[in-house]
């Protein structure tokens, strides 16, 4: 990314969780598809993503969402995902902050009492149907990319937990969901830093003994996050996502209720008109519904649509200057956990 450059972002949260957007400044990103853009910012120049998502400009907890023209016709705006680790080809609480700040920004025409947004992801085309009134977004359900099971009930041997058992599932990304319980943990705000942990740790050890590699999406080829999941007294799902570099998702995780809803459907424990809460570590919530079947590559696929809430809290502009001492950010232990290591 060049040097004196201002990027201006919308500070947009949903149920807790800081997914910022891009909506001004940012610099051409080369690729003939979305996809292409964010493997270009993965493999051959993550300046601006390391610029938006470390210190001194951000922090542990949050995500930046790179707001972009679409690459294909059908499509009203283009965004991939950015965080500390790499860049993501889906996020469904992203997703709903990109909308949120599209529509309440000015970007896309609102129109009462509903607007249909199209979204040109790395990982498919995402449909947006956003509630509004009064020039807001009250909510908004997002209709995800075709989401399948990679493997149920995988057992992994784990030299702290014993033998584990583990559903691999692509929801927008390669999901690992453990019942929590297996660890001994609850999922509850004061258990976050262990969860955490914990799920890093797993990840880790996946990757030496699992390889996946979605059949049409090139690059797309590793265990994202690992998602920790129990069930609520009342048939929610509470989940908790761990991101890298040690960290845990605030909301409920759009893609990764879809892999959880992937898993259900592939058990027949869902059909299709069925619908499930998903419920965050702090208590947040999203409506997951599955909408349709499809195939991806062999593979009997759910079509899963999110709804959920994100709000604008504030604005902010990015000034990259010749003599910024850290163009490229950092990140410190003390906040960032142990894992920092681990960033690329």
């Amino acid at each position: 990314m060049s040097r004196n450059r201002t990027l201006d972002l919308l500070q947009v949260h949903r149920q807790g969780e800081i997914g910022k957007v891009i909506v001004g400044g940012a610099p051409e990103i080369p690729g003939a598809t979305m996809l292409d853009k964010m493997n270009h910012i993965n493999a051959v120049d993550d300046s601006l993503r390391r610029f938006v998502t470390f210190e001194p400009r951000a922090n542990a907890a949050m995500s930046v969402n790179l707001l972009i023209a679409p690459t294909r016709s059908d499509a009203d705006a283009g965004f991939i995902v950015l965080q500390a680790d790499r860049a993501h080809p889906m996020s469904g609480s992203n997703c709903i902050c990109v909308v949120t700040a599209l529509l309440e920004g000015g970007q896309v025409r609102m129109r009462e009492p509903e607007t249909v947004v199209r979204l040109d992801t790395p990982a498919g085309l995402i449909i947006a149907r956003a509630i509004c009134r009064d020039g807001r977004c009250i909510s908004v359900s997002l209709d995800n990319v075709p989401s399948f099971a990679e493997a149920l009930d995988k057992e992994i041997d784990t030299p702290k937990w014993g033998r584990i058992r583990t559903d691999i599932a692509f929801g927008g990304v390669y999901y690992a969901l453990v019942d929590a319980n297996q660890l001994g943990l609850d999922i509850a705000p004061q258990n976050a830093r262990a969860l955490a942990e914990a799920g890093i740790e797993l990840k880790a050890l996946l990757s030496e003994h699992v390889d996946v590699a979605h059949p049409i999406l090139a690059g797309v080829d590793e265990i994202t996050y690992v998602m920790f999941r129990r069930r609520d007294a009342d048939g929610a799902v509470r989940t908790c996502t761990t991101l890298q570099p040690g960290r845990v998702d605030r909301s409920p995780c759009g893609t990764g209720s879809s892999a959880n809803l992937a898993t259900l459907f592939a058990r027949g424990e869902v059909g299709i008109g069925d619908h499930r809460t998903s419920r965050s570590i702090i208590g947040g919530e999203f409506l997951v519904e599955a909408v349709g079947e499809a195939e991806v590559g062999g593979r009997r696929a759910v079509l899963p649509r999110i709804t959920g809430r994100a709000y604008i809290y504030g604005r902010e502009q990015l000034r990259m200057s010749d003599d910024d001492p850290f163009p490229g950010g950092f990140a410190l232990s003390d906040t960032w956990g142990p894992q920092i290591g681990s960033l690329r």
